[in-house]
């Protein structure tokens, strides 16, 4: 029984430097945290017809993964080294606007698919990364609100300066300017 279990011990021990149980994290991962956020004990009331549901918006490919693009010129695109989004970053968008919007008290909010709402905001996620060209931390959300058959687009677009393309720098500019821009659609939304 020993001998088993040493035997046992011996061989997770050998392979323990050959078994990955996962890619290796990288150095960090960013998140989009909102300026805006509802108080403690808020809420609003109302019925799923007038309710407001916020659509996790559409992105192309180099934006439905969980790498930082940059834009190096208009045909290439790289990502970010040792950095990655905590999760796909129209998602975090869809958040970030549902709780800019919230914050504001003024409406009931919900976060999902269209359902029975007579109040829809969609749109596509254009950018959301930084462009080695300018130096600039770039988000860009083409927005289609749908309200009782009326249908309105916008082109919204919030940038930020970086000093150095590494996370340090681009994770918090990327937030800035995400939040510029959530706040902006609230605006628009009203």
């Amino acid at each position: 029984m020993i001998r088993n279990t040493l035997l046992a011990a011996a061989i997770v021990a050998s392979l323990s430097g050959c078994v990955s149980l996962g890619p290796k994290a990288p150095d960090s991962l960013l998140a989009l945290t909102p300026t805006a956020t509802a108080a403690a004990g808020s809420g609003t009331s109302g019925t799923i017809g007038n309710a407001l549901v916020v659509i996790e918006p559409e992105a192309e490919a180099r934006l439905a993964v969980t790498r930082v693009p940059v834009q190096i010129d208009d045909a290439n695109v790289a990502y970010l080294k040792k950095t990655m989004w905590v999760e796909r970053p129209s998602r975090l968008f869809q958040r970030l606007l549902a709780e800019t919007i919230r914050a504001r008290g003024s409406r009931l909010v919900i976060e999902g698919e269209p359902g029975a709402s007579n109040q829809h905001l969609s749109g596509r996620l254009l950018d959301m990364g930084y462009d080695a060209r300018s130096r600039m931390a770039v988000v860009r959300f083409d927005a289609v609100k749908e309200s009782g058959g009326r249908i309105e687009t916008k082109r919204f677009e919030g940038t930020v300066p970086v000093a150095d393309a590494e996370a340090a720098y681009v994770g918090p500019a990327l937030n800035e300017a995400a939040n510029a821009v959530a706040k902006q659609v609230a605006d628009w939304v009203g």
